[in-house]
């Protein structure tokens, strides 16, 4: 994948690229007035019974995508075998555990790519704007969040009560994890593949990315929100049950917040304004892999003008 980024400053890009970064992410950004990047993108998708779905959203899969990983959780619908019309070169993996934390965990472990996309299977989730989301990656952030309550976002498929829901989630992680977002349940998200190890994922089921976003400010990485509108699901029924999932996603925010993220086990806190530029080694897929345990201070963007 090839992308061009230009800016006159460092965490600045070109306003036509219709997001906004709140803060320069500082040293981790160098001057670029013009650069030519090179990445490799992998898309996780996940899929139960998703055939009248799946075709659409692969069909507008980004041309500089490098790898697609469809999780396939014993769909009885043809969604295989469509998606590999679709898209020849896909991957498809069989989900072991059920749940949608589990699927997406599955397919992070297959993918390869330096930069990983996760998007859902019915729809709601336009691939057109997975630039949007890439992009900021190239300038210094660890994490990008597509958020629908972002100037420029929005959807047309959210209920009243998983809206209610949302926004008491989120007003909580706001409050424990001193942030400013402005969408937490929302599953259009990219980051860097080397920073899966910091993030300590386990989740199995919807309060996957929940947990994503937590740990990744607990570890203290670079995060920013662009607006994303999800559409009404082309087809079929969500598997969301909003007082269940919802009170997964509650159970794990509040043990998140008493227990100590793995990595800092036994250390102190890195937080928010704090640097800590040891380098630690870690085991990853038989590789050791240098992994920096926090940078810099966390970065919010949320219509910064």
């Amino acid at each position: 994948m090839t992308l061009l980024i230009e800016g006159t400053r460092p965490g600045i890009i070109d306003a036509s690229s219709n997001y906004h970064i709140g803060t320069s992410p500082g040293r981790r950004a160098r001057d670029r007035s013009l650069t030519l990047m090179r990445t490799n993108v992998s898309v996780v998708i996940p899929a139960v019974d998703e055939a009248p779905n799946i075709g659409w959203v692969l069909s507008r899969m980004p041309p500089w995508v490098d790898e697609v990983i469809l999780v396939d959780g014993h769909s009885s619908d043809g969604t295989v075998e469509i998606a590999r019309e679709a898209l020849r070169s896909i991957k498809v993996i069989s989900q072991r555990r059920s749940g949608k934390g589990a699927a997406i965990r599955a397919g992070l472990r297959a993918a390869t790519g330096d930069v990983i996309v996760m998007m859902d299977a019915d729809g709601s989730m336009d691939p057109a704007e997975m630039a949007r989301l890439v992009l900021p990656l190239h300038e210094g952030f660890d994490l990008v969040k597509g958020s629908r309550f972002a100037a420029g976002g929005g959807s047309t498929d959210i209920t009243r009560a998983r809206r209610s829901g949302n926004r008491a989630l989120l007003t909580l992680v706001n409050v424990l994890c001193r942030t400013r977002f402005s969408d937490l349940c929302y599953g259009y998200l990219a980051f860097r593949r080397n920073r899966l190890i910091e993030m300590a994922l386990r989740s199995d089921g919807f309060e996957i990315e929940t947990e994503i976003v937590v740990r990744s400010v607990r570890a203290g990485l670079l995060i920013c929100e662009v607006p994303s509108f999800e559409q009404d699901r082309r087809s079929g029924e969500s598997s969301l049950h909003p007082l269940r999932d919802g009170t997964r996603i509650l159970r794990l925010i509040l043990s998140m917040e008493i227990a100590p993220h793995p990595r800092h086990r036994g250390r102190p806190s890195c937080g928010p304004g704090q640097r800590d530029d040891d380098t630690i080694y870690e085991q990853m897929d038989e590789q050791i892999v240098p992994v920096r345990r926090c940078t810099e201070d966390i970065v919010i963007a949320n219509d910064a003008r």
